[in-house]
Parts: structure tokens; sequence; C-alpha cells
């Protein structure tokens, strides 16, 4: 056991740590105590990263201060650079979901830094007197202040991955769109038959509400730069030198190149969580229109002999293992699940968010893991739709014509110049007899043939027109 372990020692008391670990007692008291979703904080590693910036910006500031010695602060900046460059990911092991809002991730951090810089100082793991976790490498800082901010600045980097990726899925439907500029189909409200259209307009209307996520993506991500280091315990930045608020904020600026601003107010931002609140909405919107989306596909592949069969999405794999020769619209599929896991998500961020109490919020773990999970799942969905989907749907350019063409809904262009009344009972009639809304008209004499070739021309119904009524 001694020649493989050494022992550490915490307010509970001693505990025997591997040997070659960079993490201490606290991190493995934390690794016995929380067995829940099995996957450790090192799945995310910008959060890992965001630690890392943390805890050498909070030491150039100290340092700067004087209240940090200049040799540890220059060996913790060391091994956050190594922390940084991914050599300790594997150490980071505490699951990402626990209890003490967060301090067994701080901890975590803090313990690994420590003998990692330990280490670059010529001294043995473990041997805090000379560099300490909670004095040096946690200096000016509390659990409170260092774990929001991490959650922040990762979501920020993780934000921006995901508007790259639906910026992608945006330009594949409006390349789509363009490609389908010229082919006439039937435009539906409530699944029954209404005006005609373009796939090409179908396809546009799709990119747009995608574009308009983006904006609102952008709109939540601005309020997740607003960070409150140098709060300490509770806001009141106790055991902080006056001016360390706002010089870890500016190393942390420098340091991220994130347009990072500190909260005016730092006891409301300790314990405010409006921010992630705001931002799991707007990507519940977000899976929500994509998944509206994914069921438009869906329903217009339907088929291929028995449903609408506009369009064909690419083939992705064998749909039954019963059924000879079935293709299912799988891509669009896992984009719905990925969707109700979203919503799912959201109600989780909203009930961790409510649970806050007095000066701080303790489920900011779970409200973390779900938003991380959200913005991946929904990042992957994205690209996935967009490159195994969109790209390689074709148009079945008669089918959507030929059903335009048989379509009652032609009749709706004919309300400005024969009136509604005139205009229903045509309907009407082709419904019972399955006849011709042309030939009807004719038949009655309610125009001429010029005149209905011109007005029923299923291209001249897709944008606004002059009329003339005769």
């Amino acid at each position: 056991m001694n020649d493989q372990c050494r022992i550490e020692c915490d307010c509970i008391g001693e505990m025997p740590v591997p040997k070659d670990a960079y993490y201490g007692c606290q991190t493995l008291r934390a690794m016995n105590n929380y067995h829940i979703t099995g996957i450790p904080i090192s799945h995310y590693p910008r959060l890992v990263n965001a630690l890392a910036y943390i805890k050498m910006a909070a030491a150039q500031a100290n340092a700067s201060l004087g209240m940090l010695d200049e040799e540890i602060a220059r060996a913790i900046c060391r091994a956050c650079e190594d922390v940084l460059s991914g050599k300790l990911l594997e150490h980071f092991v505490v699951d990402c979901i626990q209890g003490g809002a967060g301090t067994s991730t701080n901890m975590n951090a803090n313990e690994v830094i420590a003998n990692r810089a330990l280490e670059l100082m010529g001294r043995e793991k473990g041997d805090y007197q000379f560099l300490s976790p909670n004095t040096h490498v946690n200096m000016s800082q509390s659990t409170n202040d260092v774990y929001p901010t991490a959650l922040r600045i990762a979501l920020v980097l993780e934000i921006r991955e995901l508007i790259d990726s639906m910026h992608h899925l945006r330009r594949t439907f409006e390349a789509k769109g363009n490609e389908f500029a010229d082919i006439i189909k039937m435009g539906r409200t409530q699944l029954q038959d209404a005006v005609p259209m373009t796939l090409g307009q179908e396809f546009h209307a799709w990119a747009v509400m995608i574009g308009e996520d983006e904006h609102r993506l952008r709109e939540a991500q601005a309020l997740v730069h607003e960070i409150n280091m140098g709060a300490t315990a509770i806001g009141t930045g106790l055991n902080a030198h006056p001016d360390y608020a706002r010089a870890v904020t500016e190393k942390l600026v420098e340091l991220t190149t994130l347009p990072l601003t500190l909260s005016p107010d730092l006891v409301e931002a300790t314990q405010d969580t409006g921010a992630y609140v705001q931002l799991s909405g707007v990507l519940k919107r977000v899976t929500v229109k994509l998944s509206k989306i994914c069921n438009d596909l869906r329903l217009l592949s339907s088929g291929p002999r028995c449903g609408l069969n506009e369009i064909n999405l690419p083939p992705m794999a064998p749909g039954s293992s019963i059924m000879p020769g079935k293709v299912n619209p799988v891509i669009p599929e896992v984009l719905n699940q990925i969707a109700f896991k979203v919503i799912g998500n959201d109600l989780t961020v909203t009930m961790a968010a409510e649970a806050g109490q007095l000066e701080l919020n303790v489920m900011e773990p779970v409200l973390g893991q779900s938003l991380f999970e959200s913005i991946n799942i929904l990042r992957r969905g994205c690209v996935t739709l967009a490159d195994k989907c969109v790209r390689g749907i074709t148009a079945n350019a008669d089918r959507c014509r030929a059903m335009v063409e048989h379509s009652i809904g032609l009749v709706t262009a004919l309300n400005p110049y024969i009136g509604y009344e005139k205009a229903t009972e045509i309907a009407k009639e082709a419904m019972a007899t399955n006849g011709s809304v042309y030939d009807i008209v004719l038949e009655k004499g309610y125009m001429t043939k010029e005149e209905l070739e011109d007005v029923l021309k299923p291209e001249n119904m897709t944008r606004p027109r002059y009329f003339h009524k005769g």
C-alpha cells in the first residue's frame, strides 16, 4: 500500500491516494461519493480548460497584487499550461453531477494543478507545505465564483461551435432552395391542400427559420459573458484583495480572448442563474423548430408510392428487419429524438435554477451538464442533418406538379375574379365529381379559356400579382 499510495489529509481525515495520481484526497472522496452518470468532467474538455484559465488568471492577478509568491505563481501557470495542452485531462475524474455546488470539480482542478506545479518545482506530489491546492491554487477564490465562471467560459466556446453548425445547416437548406426554385408543388395547411408554391420557397423558409435562431443564440451567448470572479463565497469578496476582481477579470479576458465582463453586483451574480435559463430556452426554441422541419421532411418524403412522395431523402440504412427494400427517414428521426432530449434538459435547467436558495444556487452541476449535453447533441445533429440528409435530397418534380394540377386548392386563385361564393360552388362540385376546377369553370362560363389559363397557371400563384376583374 505504501509503495503504491501517498497519504493525504483533509478536514475529514487521512486517505491513501494513488502515488501517480495528480488529483488528491478531496477528488478521491468525490469519486467514491458520486457514482451518478459515469461521465467525468474530462468528458467536457472546454470546462477543464476554463478551470485552467481561471487558475492561471488568479495566480497572475494575485502575484501582481503582491499576494502570491512569484515562483509559486509561475509554477501554477506552467501547470495550467499543461492542463490546456491536454496532458492532464485524464486526471479530471469527478462525476459531472455532484453535490456541493461544484466544490469537487474546483478541488479536482486545484489538486491536479498543485501536484503538477509541485513536480515542476522539483517536489513530490502531495507535498502541500510548499504549494497547496487550497492556500495557493485557490487563493482569492471560492467554488462559488470559480465554478460558474468556468461554466460560462466553456458555454461561450460551445455555443460558438453550435452557431457554426447551424450556419452550415442553414446554407445547406439555402442551396437546396436554389436548386428547387422552379419546382411547383402544393402548399398545405392543416395537412389539407392550400395554394401552390415552389419547393424552393419551402426550403428557403426552413433556412430563414434556422437563421433567426442563430441570432437568438448570439443574444443568449452575450448574457453568458458576464462573470462573478472575485465574489468568493457569496459576493462580498471576502479573502480577496480589493483590486483582485478587476485584475483577475482582465487576466481572463487576455488569456481567453473572450469579451468577458465583471458583474456590477457580485452578490446578485453569485446567486442568479437567469442567463442559463435564457440560454436553455433558446436551445429549446432551436430544437423545436428543427424537429418541426424534420417532421416536414418525413411527411414530404412519405411513400414512396402511397404517401406524398414529393421529395426523396438519401437512403442511409435498410429500414426493416422484415420488410425487404424498406428505407426509413432515419436522420430526421434522430433529430426528433434530440429535440425530446433538449426539451427535457430545459425542464431540468428550469427546475435547477428555481431551486437556488439565498446567496447561492447549489444545483449548478446538473444545470451545467444539461446545457453542455443539449449544445453538443444539437451541434452534432445539425451537421448530421445537413451532410447525411439535406445535401442529398432530390425532388420528384413531375409528382409535385401533377398534385398541383389535380388539386381543388387552385380554386383559391379565382376569388378575386368570380367571388368567394362562386369559387366555393366550384370547389364543392369538383370534390363531389372528382372533376377539374378548370373544366367546371369553363362549363359554367364564369371565365374565358384565356383568362383561366393565366389565372390558374401555378407559377402565377407563387407570388403577389395584380389582377384585373372582368
